[in-house]
């Protein structure tokens, strides 16, 4: 009986003490609360404001470009619907697209060297499902050429005026791919990121150089807006995310289950 009264008394004394704990910890919890909704920034000293500018640059940085393109919305002049589209990729390689006007032979090589670039980067992401058994970098290329034309059919931007096109260009035979966004550069990211998931970084970087000069050929040629290429390569970085996720929970489970 005593051994068993001692052990009531035992669990009792830990019940209060847990009991005890919660009451702290809900009392805790509550004052960070509390401290929380307080406007902090008003307590802040020139040296916690200094430490914020130094210790958290970018968001800083962000901050002030918010601003002033708050400043530029209000201020600026939207451009003539009679007037072509303002594009600062096209005034930066003026003087390429005169080369290439002026050269049509040039044009066609740098369209078929082009070309043949997109083609790398087919067979590598075809490559990385066929050969190597992981189709990642695949389903990433459908998901983002789907959505591409998705959004490209839905809003139809006019072929530039300038347009320089080439019968050895990507789709062959000239037709049009002015399409939102580039696939050119979308599948030139999916295929690099699947290269340094491999730490294949010298072919990566390769691909990654080709890239940006792929892009200063498009906007030489007209071929695409710079918010095309913009939006490529981040369209190139969700879609392997998403396509990520998608093999994560539709491919790998089943496996590990069985």
């Amino acid at each position: 009986m005593n051994g068993g009264g001692e052990a009531s008394v035992k669990r009792k004394r830990r019940h209060q003490a847990v009991s005890t704990n919660g009451v702290k910890a809900n009392g805790e919890m509550a004052k960070t609360y509390a401290h929380y909704s307080e406007p902090s920034f008003m307590k802040w000293t020139m040296a916690d404001a200094v430490h914020v500018a130094s210790h958290h640059w970018m968001p800083c940085l962000f901050a002030l470009g918010l601003l002033f393109f708050m400043a530029v919305e209000y201020t600026l002049l939207m451009v003539p619907s009679s007037s072509p589209p303002f594009d600062l990729g096209f005034i930066a390689t003026r003087s390429l697209h005169r080369l290439l006007e002026s050269s049509p032979l040039l044009n066609t090589l740098c369209a078929a060297l082009n070309t043949v670039f997109v083609g790398m980067q087919t067979s590598y992401i075809l490559w990385t499902w066929l050969i190597e058994g992981r189709p990642r970098a695949t389903i990433s290329a459908l998901f983002m050429f789907t959505c591409r034309g998705i959004l490209g059919y839905s809003t139809q931007l006019p072929l530039p005026q300038e347009f320089l096109g080439s019968g050895a260009d990507f789709p062959v035979g000239n037709v049009s791919f002015f399409l939102f966004f580039s696939g050119h550069v979308a599948g030139s990211v999916i295929a690099s990121l699947d290269m340094r998931r491999m730490q294949r970084w010298e072919l990566a970087w390769t691909f990654d150089v080709l890239n940006v000069l792929q892009a200063v050929r498009l906007l030489g040629t007209r071929g695409h807006y710079t918010i095309d290429l913009a939006v490529g390569v981040g369209a190139g970085i969700l879609f392997d995310f998403f396509a990520g996720k998608y093999e994560e929970h539709s491919i790998r489970k089943p496996v590990l289950a069985s």
